[in-house]
């Protein structure tokens, strides 16, 4: 599947100079679900903003759908209303002072008409769950309803790809599984997903493919089955192997679970050991 999203030895340096990227080259396949892990000051955050035209690259390119992003202001008036950001805080994002008026705010700069706005608002908060709070003034949300509304906001504009930053920071274990349908539901859609995560449990998880940020550039892309070949580029990225696979194969040794495949998550495992069953291939690396 082609790439929707093209980054070309992009640099990006802070306004202090440090440097933000460095011969940063990434490809992100269209309608894919992608997970962007690296420790803290490795570039993520960045990487996405220059995704949506929020960072302009000093050197290099970003590329969607295969044209050069235009910098200009109908270029990123195009390319923001196909692709939505959520900020890991959502302070930063929300502005009105109730659920409704933030989340009309987009569809309204669009120039739709009331009845089309009211629809998609309606639709948009359905979808996060937060349906009966449309009239409730923002300062009164938890952080947890608050990202809600923010994704809501994004999804109000119908984007063709959805960016997240550390999308589960913040949130109790219902809510992240909340969420993760969610998402699961708009890749289903044809919608591009890319967050950021610090999770590699939930990314081996989750994600079809899996990108690799150490020092501004990216040290690995790999789709997610076959992370257990990519050993080298975890090092580099400071990321430990996912509980599931380490459990997988230390119970694989002692014989009490198949060698192959390697299960995706700990309740693969767990099924599998309890069962005596091979795990199934929806959870597993070929």
């Amino acid at each position: 599947m082609s790439a929707l999203f093209e980054l070309r030895q992009v640099d990006y340096h802070y306004p202090d100079g440090r440097p933000g990227l460095q011969a940063c080259s990434m490809s992100l396949r269209r309608a894919g679900r992608h997970a962007i892990l690296g420790p803290n000051g490795s570039g993520k955050t960045t990487l996405l903003q220059h995704l949506n035209g929020l960072l302009r690259p000093v050197t290099g390119a970003v590329y969607m759908d295969g044209a050069r992003i235009d910098y200009g202001r109908r270029g990123l008036l195009a390319v923001r209303q196909q692709v939505g950001m959520v900020f890991q805080n959502p302070d930063r994002q929300l502005f009105s002072a109730h659920v409704y008026e933030d989340v009309s705010f987009g569809p309204l700069n669009l120039g739709l008409d009331e009845a089309t706005v009211r629809q998609r608002v309606a639709q948009a908060l359905e979808a996060v769950g937060m349906a009966t709070h449309a009239n409730r003034p923002v300062h009164e949300l938890s952080f947890g309803q608050k990202k809600r509304v923010c994704i809501a906001g994004v999804l109000a504009m119908q984007p063709r790809a959805l960016l997240l930053d550390e999308p589960m920071a913040g949130l109790d274990m219902p809510m992240q599984t909340e969420l993760a349908a969610l998402l699961d539901r708009l890749h289903a859609q044809g919608v591009t997903v890319v967050l950021t995560s610090h999770d590699m449990d939930f990314a081996y998880h989750w994600a079809d493919d899996i990108h690799l940020m150490a020092a501004g550039r990216c040290v690995g892309s790999f789709a997610a089955t076959a992370l257990a070949q990519h050993s080298e580029a975890l090092s580099a990225a400071a990321q430990p192997l996912p509980t599931a696979m380490r459990l997988h194969t230390a119970l694989a040794k002692r014989g009490l679970v198949p060698e192959h495949p390697i299960a995706r998550s700990v309740d693969a495992v767990l099924a599998a050991l309890h069962c005596g069953h091979p795990i199934m291939s929806t959870e597993s690396i070929p």
